[in-house]
Parts: structure tokens; C-alpha cells; sequence
């Protein structure tokens, strides 16, 4: 009886394994800020976010790209929402409470792209519309690349007085996200094989990118998060409401532009999540230095979109059976 409740126990424990080492990336960074600054410096983590990209372009379904016209309106929608309404929503938010720091790390929140993966994991979960979910990432994605610099240009030049140059935040990205998925579509025909086989693998290494992220980050802002720790609670309020009122707007933007139900779960799941990569790279390279904190709300985010996204996925799948047994 005492090894069945063991091993019990150790299965719960396995199933919340990210979020156990998310919290350990956190201490180590604190604990150990030299070795994410060296990271930082060095650019180790840079070149594993490249890689990254370059294995979501060998993962890609070239037929995915082709067929993404099918689903414009809700796609338009998607990238409205998510590269315009959502930055804008966060500036005034967070202008009239935050910091100028904190600000700043709203917006650089704000403007990044959809999540690569965990928005179409848990749409289909949800049962909704994966391919709509594909677009929507797909779609972000490249346009964010154009839109990050002159939104953040936009929303921070005359508030935050910062003076960005906006056409090195473009080249940087076009080189560290869109040329390794070319390239990694690109060479998709020949490594087609190899790549099925090592799925496990790199769904393992582009999680454990992630947990570099938030200790490299942490290990950044160490200084900062001493005078801060008063400020967290309120700072994780405040990211829940904004994550919160987004998850509505797109609910309601679903419907209003008349989706099916299936393409609305999709919009509502993934359209208000933001990837850390892309946000970790506007941070590292333009930001680290002047506002250290400022990546703070982008890993607060990064949890509670966690949380919420499967709620949610969770609620739609539980109606989704609800009304189809109703059908039966």
C-alpha cells in the first residue's frame, strides 16, 4: 500500500515536472546570476532560440502554409488582435499604473507573437480548429518580425523616451526567427524522416530553452527583483487582468465576426498567448541593459497563460461533449 501511494504521489509529480523546474530556473537565477549573465553575454542562448525556430520550420507541414488563405478572416482577426489591439491595450494599462521600466516590459510582452506550440497543443485538446491555430501562429509569427519595432517605436518613443533603433530590431529578428524557419523548411524534404523520430527530443529541448529563458532573465534582473519583491504581487495582478481582459476580447471578436464554434475555440485559446522566446530576444538585445526588470511581466505571462490556456481548453472541451451528447 505504502509503494502504490509512492508511486502515486510520483506521478503527480511527474505531470507538474515544468512547472516544479520553472520554479528551479527561478532560485538558480537568483541564486546564481553569474552564470546567466555569462549566458547572456555570450549569446549561448540566442543561438539555442535560432535552433529552435530552425526545428519548428523542419516540423512545419509545408501544406499548412499553403492552405492558410482558406481561413483569412480569422486569421486577419488573429493578427489585429494580437499585434495591434493587444500592445495597445497594454501601454494604456500599464502607463497610468507601472513604472516606466515595467511599462516598457508590458509592451515588449504585448507585441510579441502567438505561442509556437502550447496554443495549438491545447486546441486540440479542446477539440477546436487546429488548422485555424497553425495559421494563427504561422501568421504572427512572420508579421511580428515587421510590426515588434515600430509599435515599440510607437508606444515608448515619446512616453518612455526611448529611442529605438528600429530597423537593427528588424534585421535581428528577420536573421534569428524567420531565416532558421526557411531554412528549416527548406530542408524539411530531406530530413523528413530523421526529424519523427527525434519529436521527443526536441519538444525536450525547446522546453528546457524555456527554462533557461526565465533563469537567464532572473539572473539579469536580480538586482532589480530585491527592490521589486514588494511590487510582485500587484505586478502578477496586473498581468492577470490584462492576459484576462484579452482572453475576452478575443471570445467576443470570435463572435462578432461569426467564426463556427470549432475556429472560435481555436481564436479564443491561442490568440491572446504569447511566446517568451521572441520577447526574450527584443529584451536581451535592445532592453537588458537600460531596463533590466522589464522582462518581468513576460515571464509572469508566460505562467499564467499556462494556467489560464488550459482552463480554458478545458471548459471548451467539456461543452464541446456537453452539446454533442445532447446531439446524440
Amino acid at each position: 500500500m505504502l509503494n502504490s501511494e509512492k508511486e502515486r504521489v510520483l506521478k503527480k509529480i511527474a505531470k507538474q515536472w515544468f512547472l516544479l523546474s520553472l520554479a528551479a530556473a527561478t532560485w538558480c537565477g537568483y541564486a546564481w546570476p553569474e552564470a546567466g549573465k555569462f549566458l547572456i553575454s555570450h549569446g549561448v542562448l540566442t543561438i539555442g532560440l535560432m535552433l529552435s525556430f530552425l526545428l519548428t520550420g523542419l516540423t512545419l507541414e509545408s501544406r499548412v502554409v499553403v492552405n492558410a488563405w482558406r481561413s483569412i478572416r480569422g486569421v486577419t482577426a488573429a493578427v489585429i488582435s494580437s499585434l495591434v489591439v493587444y500592445p495597445v491595450a497594454a501601454w494604456i494599462f500599464s502607463s497610468s499604473l507601472l513604472s516606466p521600466e515595467l511599462v516598457v516590459g508590458f509592451c515588449i510582452l504585448a507585441t510579441a507573437p502567438v505561442t509556437i506550440s502550447s496554443g495549438t497543443i491545447l486546441t486540440a485538446f479542446a477539440r477546436g480548429n487546429v488548422s485555424l491555430s497553425v495559421y494563427i501562429c504561422l501568421a504572427t509569427n512572420f508579421l511580428a518580425v515587421f510590426t515588434i519595432p515600430f509599435v515599440l517605436q510607437m508606444l515608448l518613443g515619446a512616453d518612455a523616451g526611448v529611442d529605438l533603433p528600429v530597423f537593427s530590431i528588424l534585421g535581428g529578428l528577420a536573421l534569428k526567427v524567420l531565416l532558421p524557419l526557411f531554412v528549416g523548411q527548406l530542408i524539411k524534404p530531406a530530413m523528413g524522416p530523421l526529424i519523427d523520430r527525434c519529436m521527443p527530443a526536441i519538444s525536450v529541448f525547446q522546453s528546457s530553452l524555456i527554462l533557461l529563458m526565465v533563469m537567464t532573465a532572473v539572473a539579469g534582473s536580480a538586482d532589480r527583483l530585491d527592490d521589486m519583491a514588494e511590487l510582485l504581487v500587484i505586478l502578477t495582478a496586473a498581468v492577470a487582468v490584462l492576459h484576462l481582459f484579452m482572453v475576452l476580447f478575443n471570445y467576443v471578436l470570435a463572435r462578432v465576426i461569426r467564426l463556427d464554434y470549432q475556429s472560435l475555440v481555436a481564436f479564443t485559446i491561442h490568440t491572446p498567448q504569447k511566446t517568451l522566446a521572441v520577447s526574450y530576444l527584443v529584451w536581451a538585445g535592445y532592453f537588458a541593459a537600460d531596463f533590466p526588470g522589464a522582462f518581468v511581466p513576460a515571464i509572469i505571462c508566460h505562467l499564467l497563460q499556462m494556467i489560464t490556456g488550459t482552463l480554458t481548453a478545458q471548459h471548451f472541451r467539456a461543452r464541446g461533449s456537453t452539446q454533442k451528447g445532447a446531439r446524440e
